[in-house]
């Protein structure tokens, strides 16, 4: 028998607070979409400043870097750092409850590239590749 859960969250993209029916649509709120993951996995290798991340994240436009890392700022897991110096360093960072989501992405991205490898799309991806982008395979 399916169990259902209700709770209420500050969701990011709206002005009130909106009601789940299922911890997995938090979930999903928090992390979906094209780049937030991504943008979450990056953060979790080191502190970035927005144009490393804008580098780091090819066919993002920065508009929609901006809107994504204010969201995830909204819900909690990025931290947003703004050092008082001209010109203006702003920092970017996972909070502990982002830092809750390693596991997740971790997992994400074992589920990702065992999918490219099966459909033959991409070659493995060594621990030396992930590596370099800053999370080594556990």
């Amino acid at each position: 028998m399916a169990r259902s859960i209700a709770a209420t969250a500050s969701a990011s993209s709206e002005d009130h607070k909106r009601t789940y029916l299922c911890p997995v649509e938090r979930a999903v709120d928090v992390i979906g979409g094209r780049w937030k993951a991504v943008i979450l996995f990056e953060l979790m290798a080191s502190t970035r400043r927005f144009g490393e991340l804008h580098r780091r994240l090819p066919g993002i436009t920065q508009h929609t870097l901006t809107q994504q890392l204010r969201e995830l700022e909204a819900d909690g897991v990025v931290h947003r750092h703004v050092y008082a110096q001209v010109p203006p360093k702003v920092e970017y960072s996972l909070t502990d409850q982002g830092r809750t989501l390693k596991p997740i992405l971790i997992a994400l991205r074992d589920w990702g590239e065992a999918q490219l490898v099966e459909a033959n799309s991409l070659q493995p991806i060594t621990t030396t590749d992930v590596a370099t982008r800053g999370v080594a395979k556990e």
